[in-house]
């Protein structure tokens, strides 16, 4: 397994859940010195990923871009691709599409999470499942054609009212043949809505693409009530070899989130 730590480029987002917030060379330059192995990346949209400048930054700090975040899209565009008018869902999979293509370019991965929207009054939810369907269809085979997959992210109730569960969001996924699509499991989502989170991480198995690496009070690991260990020992048995990435909140501070992670990783991988 790897480690990845966030930065998000999205002024409108400040407050939330990403450790790093002055810039893609500060994020770079202080994932490498605490011996992450990439980072994932929140831009406010595609067209401010320079790709010559994610390129240099990767190179001179040798490391890898895990995954590209969309929710830009609706904590600052305000779109998302259950929305009852067709032209919000249209600007949405476009939105959606141009990350997926710049984020391609570095093998990275496009998270779907915010972005999925919910269930508006006088939608029905039969039709909102079949909007998130099509979006993901489209997305999944967009990714695939450029190498890469694209995540879904379950939430939690409080942010949305399509799939709060792993497993119900992997049925989804099964059912309509969306196998360009893997899930992300998010460990502060999973702490609301999970019984038991390494039991739902083994029978995900080969659905899982990403991990959140993040505790029950959404800080590092190690400044919760999560069990670490348990999830670890999951995430081994099913040949999970992807990242552990810190979506998490930048409490007490940047740096302090950062070495708590690191400390965190490296114990329970060791």
């Amino acid at each position: 397994m790897k480690s990845a730590i966030t930065v998000s480029l999205v002024p409108e987002a400040i407050g939330g859940p990403f450790v790093f917030w002055n810039g893609l060379e500060d994020a770079f330059q202080q994932a490498a010195a605490h011996g992450f192995d990439a980072v994932e990346i929140f831009p406010s949209e595609a067209s401010i990923l320079d790709g010559s400048e994610l390129a240099s930054l990767r190179e001179r700090h040798q490391l890898a871009i895990a995954a590209v975040g969309t929710g830009a899209g609706w904590v600052k565009h305000r779109l998302h691709l259950t929305h009852p008018e067709a032209q919000v869902r249209l600007q949405a999979k476009a939105f959606i599409a141009a990350l997926i293509l710049k984020a391609a370019q570095f093998g990275a991965p496009v998270i779907l999470g915010s972005m999925q929207g919910r269930v508006e009054p006088g939608v029905e939810r039969a039709q909102a499942l079949e909007w998130l369907g099509e979006a993901l269809l489209e997305a999944g085979a967009l990714a695939a054609s450029h190498g890469t997959v694209f995540l879904y992210e379950p939430l939690n109730r409080y942010e949305t009212n399509l799939f709060n569960r792993q497993l119900d969001a992997a049925e989804f996924l099964r059912e309509r043949g969306l196998g360009t699509v893997r899930i992300l499991a998010d460990l502060f989502h999973m702490n609301i809505e999970e019984q038991d989170l390494p039991a739902t991480l083994r029978a995900l198995g080969g659905m899982l693409g990403h991990v959140h690496f993040a505790d029950s009070n959404r800080r590092a690991i190690g400044f919760g009530h999560t069990q670490g260990a348990p999830i670890i020992e999951a995430l081994r048995s099913i040949g999970y070899s992807g990242y552990l990435s810190a979506e998490i909140l930048p409490l007490p501070d940047s740096h302090s989130a950062a070495r708590q992670t690191m400390e965190s990783f490296r114990a329970l991988l060791a």
